[in-house]
């Protein structure tokens, strides 16, 4: 089926389990707005008063769910508003999808209007970043991005996607990934088994510290016998 680079952003979304989405509406994610709009009853979108919030409240949705955080920006400023909570994510290896509208693709390193070379500028503190410059591109770079945020060490992605690919059409089908970002959630089991690697880490802390503890004691003992022997040899001692 052909559907344009915007129908094919809300469909990936829902693919890849996606239900809450936060962001910042700006003049080049409008298209994404408007789909995102008519698919209010398959995705909630968390409207933020700064894209800044927006980033940290995804990177805090992933941390409390286990799931991707996503988050939705307009190009220039409103994309480097995202930077904060991108690096954040990063340091503490929290799995997030940022999404950033752009100029159109021949607007490009041209200094258009509201143009910031956001890939350039994540690329130190993402896990990879990409430019969809092809409608075509768009979905399979969207299951990548998903994919690469939760494999190995978790961490954000980020998908910067020009205007004129979010209006471009093509044909669209759909995937069913190995693993949806919904299953990604933490069960029963792997919450148990995360409760007994911390208990096991705080006995060893425990442990540590009282080893600590008790090396200290013996310095502080022979520190006092050093001290008795010298106060004693000047006690015994004839100045001149």
């Amino acid at each position: 089926m052909k559907l344009t680079g915007s129908q094919i952003f809300v469909e990936v979304l829902v693919e890849q389990g996606v239900d809450t989405l936060f962001g910042y509406p700006g003049g080049a994610v409008l298209n994404l707005y408007d789909e995102l709009y008519k698919n209010s009853d398959r995705i909630r979108h968390v409207l933020t008063a700064h894209e800044q919030g927006a980033s940290h409240a995804a990177d805090g949705y992933a941390r409390a769910t286990g799931r991707t955080g996503v988050v939705l920006a307009t190009s220039g400023p409103g994309a480097t508003n995202l930077v904060t909570g991108i690096a954040t994510a990063y340091m503490d290896s929290v799995p997030m999808v940022a999404f950033t509208g752009n100029v159109p693709t021949p607007g490009l390193g041209k200094d258009s209007f509201q143009e910031a070379y956001i890939e350039g500028i994540t690329m130190p503190i993402t896990k990879h970043n990409f430019t969809v410059r092809k409608v075509e591109e768009l979905a399979d770079t969207m299951r990548a991005a998903f994919r690469i945020a939760q494999s190995g060490r978790k961490g954000p992605v980020l998908v910067d996607i020009p205007k004129d690919v979010t209006a471009a059409v093509c044909e669209f089908t759909p995937k069913k990934p190995g693993r949806t970002h919904a299953e990604y959630r933490k069960t029963k089991s792997e919450m148990q088994d995360w409760l007994v690697a911390q208990k096991i880490m705080q006995e060893n802390l425990k442990e540590d510290e009282q080893k600590k503890s008790s090396c200290m004691s013996r310095k502080c003992g022979r520190k006092k016998k050093i001290d008795k022997a010298v106060d004693d040899g000047m006690s015994g001692a004839v100045w001149v």
